[in-house]
């Protein structure tokens, strides 16, 4: 049976970076989306996601057209995913960096490009545990963030090995890894419908 469409539409920022492969997997799982480009289109949308790319980049993009107060604002009631330098621009502290204004979303310290280089990216295991449901699966890391800290109010979701690379805090998702990438919907379809009866069948490996 063909799940219909839900009646909701999710804006992805197309300012820098893969954003493109976000509309993929939001098609996958017939979830409506559009390019946000400038803050006042975020009044048009249920939820945001922040996706990878170049995090110095994509903040620069950002404060040029005035978008970090108008997603604080807009945080405060509608979800939020960030994918890696989503992630990033999603924390609250970056570890030994001032180099970008981070959002404070998710009250987390991240490490840029603590991996290493473009050339040191890999494909990895994630275990996700969420909701009493447990998952394995793999997905692709690239010049991946490290989540050094979390607060009282994030959740642990997923691990790759002893690293924490998916945590969650109320409405909003941040992850280090890029499940647009390898065909993971379920984080998508969770962020924006609160769905998550298809994890094992989503995310099986």
């Amino acid at each position: 049976m063909v799940e219909t469409s839900f009646n909701i539409m999710i804006g992805i920022l197309a300012l820098q970076g893969n954003y493109q492969a976000h509309f993929r997997i939001l098609d996958k799982i017939n979830i409506p989306a559009k390019e946000v480009k400038y803050p006042r289109e975020l009044s048009d949308i249920d939820g945001l996601i922040i996706p990878g790319g170049e995090s110095t980049t994509i903040n620069d993009l950002m404060e040029r057209v005035g978008f970090h107060s108008e997603v604080k604002t807009f945080a405060k009631k509608k979800p939020i995913l960030g994918t890696c330098a989503g992630l990033i621009m999603m924390s609250a502290l970056l570890k030994n960096d001032n180099q970008i204004s981070t959002l404070g979303v998710l009250d987390i310290e991240v490490s840029r490009n603590a991996y290493g280089r473009q050339t040191d990216s890999f494909i990895g295991d994630v275990s996700i545990n969420m909701d009493n449901q447990r998952a394995m699966t793999r997905a692709p890391f690239i010049r991946a963030p490290k989540i050094t800290k979390i607060g009282d109010s994030v959740e642990i979701v997923g691990m790759h090995n002893n690293d924490i690379v998916a945590v969650k805090s109320g409405i909003h998702f941040g992850l280090t890894f890029h499940p647009e990438l390898s065909d993971i919907t379920f984080f998508h379809k969770y962020t924006f419908t609160k769905k998550n009866e298809h994890i094992k069948e989503n995310n099986a490996a």
